[in-house]
């Protein structure tokens, strides 16, 4: 299971809005000499989400410290998705149509069956993402809380 930490910054009813506490990312050594950098790759497209909205079975309150937990393989399984899918229909896309073209017509054909690929990708990976239950099992979970010591206003020497 992968496991972050976070803060609880809201309560909506049954649910809490939680701020992720760290940043993972790699070996640490993005920024260090032979480091791979591979960590920036998660900003290619934007800023990862930091905040997320979860039920609330340990009734947690603001500003308590929880676990936050998603299955093992639940990334992976997300990424063959979109990657693994686009890129494999792209090419199977890209095959059929050079191999359906008449004598001089590959390039072209090739290139319009592999659009007509990454728009099946684009197809199947919206109707996977109202299925509840495909959704159902990225979902992340709070699992406990963190045992915190903070002394309230009226926790102080008298």
């Amino acid at each position: 299971m992968i496991e972050a930490s976070a803060v609880v910054v809201s309560l909506e009813g049954e649910r809490v809005r939680v701020k992720l506490g760290d940043r993972p990312g790699g070996c640490g050594r993005c920024d260090e000499p032979g480091g791979c950098r591979s960590a920036r790759l998660a900003y290619a497209f934007g800023t990862p989400k930091e905040e997320f909205v979860l039920p609330n079975p340990v009734g947690a309150r603001v500003g308590d410290r929880v676990v936050i937990q998603l299955r093992e393989g639940s990334a992976l399984r997300g990424a063959l998705l979109s990657y693994g899918l686009g890129a494999s229909l792209l090419l199977a896309g890209a095959a059929a149509g050079h191999a359906l073209a008449a004598a001089g017509r590959e390039d072209g054909m090739a290139l319009i069956g592999a659009v007509l690929g990454l728009a099946t990708t684009l197809v199947i990976n919206r109707l996977l993402h109202r299925s509840r239950n495909w959704r159902a099992s990225f979902a992340m979970q709070m699992l406990r809380l963190d045992t915190v010591c903070s002394a309230g206003p009226s926790g102080g020497a008298s």
